[in-house]
């Protein structure tokens, strides 16, 4: 186990309002600039190993969601502002490049007029890329303004639109039922690709608290959620909480749950989220060896993959632990801990 210093100007930048990062082959993003703004950074680092954010796509600066984004390829990529909450916005990743729009205002089976509902869009919380579809979920929201879309679903079932990619057509709903609150709309995109192409979606359910929180999958070919495979945390956990991320890897997920009652205080702060392995086929859950209960990744990835090896992130204050371990099989060890600079988040490698 090795320590350094994250605090080292100019080869460090502080990142406002930033949980993470997201990253596409040798470049790496986030949802806030510098100066907290919601939209797309691409973040630069030069040959004198100074971090500079090297371009901003800016959106909408209030409502949650905004920039929330995945890419297609080098030059495609998709995007939700909201300032426009019925389309889906387009961007070249390379050149950094907002390149046009897909409309789906005029789809009148996806807007509802039910009474109470008071915002509603499509993309705002989860965009995810699979075999030539983009999925994009339909929010249904009780609240307005800062609150469009948070934990205030309107429907107790997740609506998600399936896109065909080659026309920009809308094609299909399929959803999650009884939960809510889909994903976390930061740089933690709270879904993951197992090896065999299936992809799994978290649910925070109905409050910020949990209450019905699920990870779900759409297998490889399929473009609906799996009606005979879910995992409910209400019934993993009988206490209340949530799943706050997820990573598949070999017919595994990788993801933590807290080990008491979430509270408005503990959920962040409180070192009480434990690493789980759960077998996908049996669904046997195995608690993973040789890391104390830490603090909620929130916007960033607990578990993620990096040059082959699965690595966790533990933030353990008391146990004067921030840093990253190394996974094998069940169990994991200390790899190293950042000694200054705030809690960790994410770990990512790019060339120069």
């Amino acid at each position: 186990d090795t320590s350094f210093s994250n605090i080292n100007p100019p080869h460090t930048l502080s990142g406002q309002g930033m949980g993470g990062f997201r990253t596409y082959k040798n470049w790496i993003f986030k949802m806030f600039n510098s100066s907290n703004e919601k939209g797309i950074v691409k973040l630069k680092v030069t040959e004198d190993n100074t971090v500079i954010e090297e371009a901003f796509i800016k959106t909408n600066n209030t409502i949650n969601g905004s920039g929330n984004f995945v890419i297609q390829d080098d030059t495609h990529g998709y995007y939700w502002d909201g300032d426009k909450p019925w389309e889906i916005q387009t961007f070249n990743p390379t050149t950094m490049t907002a390149t046009g729009k897909i409309d789906y205002d005029f789809e009148k089976q996806l807007k509802k007029t039910d009474a109470g509902i008071a915002f509603q869009g499509i993309g705002q919380h989860f965009l995810a890329i699979k075999e030539g579809k983009l999925y994009a979920d339909i929010t249904y929201s009780k609240g307005s303004g800062a609150q469009s879309g948070m934990f205030n679903d309107f429907f107790e079932d997740v609506h998600i639109a399936v896109i065909n990619l080659a026309t920009g057509q809308y094609e299909s709903t399929t959803r999650i039922p009884d939960t809510g609150g889909i994903t976390y709309i930061n740089e933690n995109e709270m879904f993951s690709f197992d090896n065999n192409g299936d992809l799994y979606i978290v649910t925070q359910g109905r409050s910020a608290l949990g209450g019905k929180s699920k990870i779900c999958r759409i297998k490889t070919g399929q473009t609906v959620i799996d009606p005979g495979w879910e995992l409910d945390f209400d019934s993993l956990r009988p206490g209340g909480g949530k799943f706050v991320g997820v990573y598949a890897n070999n017919g595994f997920i990788i993801t933590t749950m807290n080990n008491t009652p979430l509270t408005p205080t503990t959920i962040n702060t409180g070192e009480i989220w434990e690493f789980y392995a759960i077998e996908i086929s049996s669904k046997y859950v195995k608690k993973i060896d040789g890391i104390p209960a830490g603090t909620n990744s929130g916007a960033a990835k607990a578990a993620f993959s990096l040059q082959s090896r699965v690595l966790l992130r533990v933030n353990a204050p008391s146990a004067d632990i921030n840093g990253f371990y190394l996974l094998t099989n069940t169990s994991a060890e200390r790899l190293f801990s950042v000694s200054q600079g705030g809690a960790v988040t994410s770990l990512a490698k790019t060339e120069i």
